[in-house]
């Protein structure tokens, strides 16, 4: 039997009562492969009264990927792109060096009732490359390869697995798959990375005779036999490289603790050179924090 390692979320309050659940980074583990960055959120009903919008903010060192199970997020970045994010499309934005967005409610949605529901998580960048020029990619739900295994319905959204690529860029080996399990079926999950985890999204998902826990992200270290309730189960499956220990500070990823202060000061001055200036047709921004000095 296999013995998982349990990571637990703690809640996260991003502003105007908008609370995430939040695996990563963790107590017990900083990264999975990759990922060192696991926000859950939702299902939650907004309103039009509703203000959980996310002013612009910076990020070096890190790329942000969002993806939906329900809803409407729309992002806007000082590059210039404008792009809603939808029920399973990426969106991946890579900082490098610098880049300042903004996560709204599109116009469109102001005066409606609906529900957002989805994840978003930070890859840290491999060493050599945590300065590269921002860049932002949107693969539209269409494009996100698909197979079916049995029991299985397998959405491959970042890397390869079963045959499938998806076509969303990576900068080193990393792993992110979106997995739907039908009723009462039991489906063997074999080791697809040096590092992987299991994150339950919805029904009732087991190990043996073990039911896996919500909001616990799930460490594995050898392929896993998985079995459904009476309800069809849903969950992700992410991991790939590690790359090492990183500096963590607000939205702020370096190996570095010297990238991040200057990435700090860069902001405060929405220094033009850094990436750090403003979004086109913003005039908010979200503004540094108090704490300065980086987590490691």
């Amino acid at each position: 039997m296999t013995t998982l390692v349990h990571l637990k979320a703690h809640n996260k309050d991003l502003g105007g009562g908008f609370i995430v659940r939040r695996l990563l980074p963790n107590a017990l583990r900083q990264a999975v492969g990759p990922f060192i960055f696991f926000d859950h959120f939702g299902p939650v009903s907004i309103k039009p009264e509703d203000n959980h919008d996310v002013r612009p903010h910076p990020h070096i060192g890190l790329a942000t990927i969002s993806y939906l199970f329900d809803g409407v997020i729309q992002h806007k970045d000082n590059l210039g792109y404008t792009q809603n994010i939808e029920p399973g499309a990426i969106n991946l934005m890579i900082a490098g060096k610098g880049i300042v967005h903004s996560e709204r409610r599109p116009p469109a949605m102001r005066e409606k009732n609906y529900t957002n529901h989805g994840l978003q998580l930070w890859i840290a960048l491999p060493t050599g490359q945590e300065k590269i020029a921002a860049a932002f990619h949107h693969v539209p739900a269409v494009h996100i390869p698909h197979i079916d295994i049995g029991p299985i319905s397998i959405r491959v959204l970042m890397g390869q697995a079963f045959e499938k690529k998806s076509p969303v860029p990576t900068l080193s080996p990393t792993l992110y798959l979106d997995i739907q399990i039908a009723a009462n079926s039991t489906w063997e999950l074999p080791m697809l990375a040096d590092e992987q985890a299991i994150y339950p999204i919805e029904g009732e998902l087991s190990n043996v005779d073990a039911v896996m826990e919500a909001n616990t992200l799930q460490l594995q270290s050898a392929p896993l036999v998985l079995s459904s309730g009476n309800l069809p189960a849903r969950f992700v499956v992410i991991g790939g490289q590690a790359l090492g220990h990183r500096f963590i500070w607000w939205n702020f990823v370096a190996s570095h603790q010297s990238d991040i202060d200057a990435a700090a000061q860069a902001w405060e001055i929405e220094e033009p050179d850094s990436g750090m200036h403003q979004v086109p047709g913003e005039v908010e921004r979200i503004p540094m924090p108090a704490r300065r000095r980086p987590e490691a």
